[in-house]
């Protein structure tokens, strides 16, 4: 059981961390039936805004530059978690304004609309900061790690999951006990009654997306540390991400949650015993769900059902 631990673990933090990445993309599907595949790459880009900031590669002057450097790096980083959402945002609403062309279509249109924005957020990525590997550094606090029960543990995996909660928290508060998410629910059951009502739909997704967006940047600069950045790092995001909303069930926040620690827990115990089988596991696990249940566990008849 001592042995089995650390996997337990590392598969319910993995697992809280691969839910955020979800619900980003959960409300933009669950509400526009569109499939964002731009997802993973505004995921890359929160993370290479976080190392801009924190390791002070800023288009700034030199003076400003150099003040900033100073900054303790503890800082420095809590202004990457505010400041890396907010610069990526802009990117989401030019994302949205393009995709509005294709609702009301068939979902094909928005697949490769977004596919191709994709494939061009990549492509710049590697323009602006080339084709390296770069490491986002942590305040020296929350990083290396602690002795617990005779075994070494990562303590910025214990703190990322943390913010995952906390981020998590904040978006169910939304959702569910506030008017905006009351909104967003109605808009995804019925938007011909929203519109009806006088609520502007249009403007309406363009907060979702925004949210979306948003969600997807912090998630980029919480696993950045854990995963490294690299420009094709919004593929290892978005992936994960499609296939729990699918397993959890299209617009259903507690799928997304339950979906991505339910993929964590397969991957981090399947790492026990077989390291070669632990990323396919959730592909067999989302095969043997579906096989049964098309919708997923916690989701309804949407667009991905016949």
């Amino acid at each position: 059981m001592l042995d089995l631990l650390p996997h337990l673990v590392n598969g319910i933090t993995l697992g809280l961390l691969f839910a955020l990445i979800a619900l980003g993309f959960m409300l933009i599907l669950g509400l526009m039936e569109q499939i964002n595949l731009a997802h993973g790459s505004l995921f890359a880009l929160g993370a290479y805004f976080a190392y801009a900031v924190c390791a002070a590669k800023l288009p700034l002057p030199p003076d400003m530059l150099m003040a900033w450097a100073k900054v303790p790096l503890g800082w420095r980083f809590a202004a990457a978690l505010l400041v890396a959402p907010i610069l990526v945002a802009p990117f989401g609403l030019l994302l949205e304004r393009l995709m509005r062309r294709t609702y009301g279509r068939d979902p094909l249109y928005g697949l490769l609309l977004t596919f191709g924005v994709a494939m061009v957020l990549e492509e710049l990525i590697r323009q602006i900061w080339g084709t390296r590997d770069y490491m986002l550094p942590v305040p020296g606090n929350i990083g290396g790690g602690f002795i617990m029960l005779d075994l070494i543990w990562s303590t910025y995996r214990f703190w990322a999951a943390a913010m995952a909660v906390v981020a998590m928290a904040g978006v169910w508060f939304i959702v569910e006990r506030t008017r905006f998410g009351a909104m967003v629910k109605a808009g995804a059951h019925d938007s011909e009654i929203v519109q009806a009502l006088g609520i502007d739909l249009t403007r309406l997704r363009v907060w979702v997306f925004v949210l979306g967006t948003m969600l997807a940047a912090l998630a980029g600069v919480i696993m950045a540390p854990l995963w490294g950045i690299r420009p094709h790092m919004g593929v290892d995001a978005v992936v994960p991400a499609f296939l729990i909303i699918v397993l959890g069930g299209v617009g259903s926040f507690w799928g997304a949650v339950f979906g991505g620690l339910l993929v964590g827990m397969i991957v981090g115990l399947s790492a026990a015993y077989a390291s070669e089988w632990s990323m396919l596991s959730m592909y067999l696990l989302l095969i043997g769900v579906v096989s049964f249940r098309a919708r997923g566990l916690f989701g309804k008849k949407s667009v991905l059902e016949v």
